[in-house]
């Protein structure tokens, strides 16, 4: 009898395991946190494939970006229920955040656990936030997304070849 108990046990705890969504990984502050406050190298496919381990594929695709679902993910204390990383079309290469806070407060969490200062810098009713490293807060309905932005990095220019001008018959 003891032999079927484990059997039922171990299938139990299986099928929990299947139909459990991942873990948040402990690196999402590090990685995200820092990706979004400009604190890291901006690059739009270490974030897409960081976030393709741990959250699975993109649920959509758009505004020239991958859109991530990422339930139970938190950043200085504030529920991030969704990430969103650049996909090529866009000129600039980004990565971003969906906050379940208000503008003013997740720069005040970002502040105190932080030490990260944002300046407005508009003065409309609804002013985009921004810190010296270039990490903007914008207001997303009765939420905020906060996103780290940078200009793609344009490949080099060549100078035209060099042509040689034909050579010339010697003289004889």
């Amino acid at each position: 009898m003891g032999g079927r108990w484990r059997l039922l046990l171990a299938a139990a705890v299986l099928a929990a395991q299947a139909g459990r969504v991942h873990a948040v990984p402990t690196t999402f502050g590090t990685i995200i946190g820092n990706g979004v406050l400009c604190r890291d190298h901006t690059d739009n496919l270490y974030f897409y494939d960081y976030l393709v381990k741990f959250f699975k594929e993109p649920y959509k695709h758009e505004g020239g970006a991958f859109w991530f679902k990422t339930d139970g993910a938190t950043l200085w204390g504030i529920t991030i229920p969704e990430v969103m990383v650049s996909d090529d079309t866009s000129p600039y290469i980004f990565v971003g955040a969906v906050a379940e806070a208000p503008p003013e407060d997740l720069e005040k969490a970002i502040i105190a656990q932080v030490g990260h200062h944002y300046t407005r810098i508009d003065t409309s009713a609804y002013p985009v936030r921004e810190s010296k490293p270039a990490s903007r807060i914008v207001y997303f309905d009765t939420r905020s997304k906060i996103y780290c932005a940078k200009f793609k990095p344009m490949p080099p220019v060549q100078p035209p070849a060099v042509q040689m001008p034909p050579a010339r018959p010697r003289a004889k």
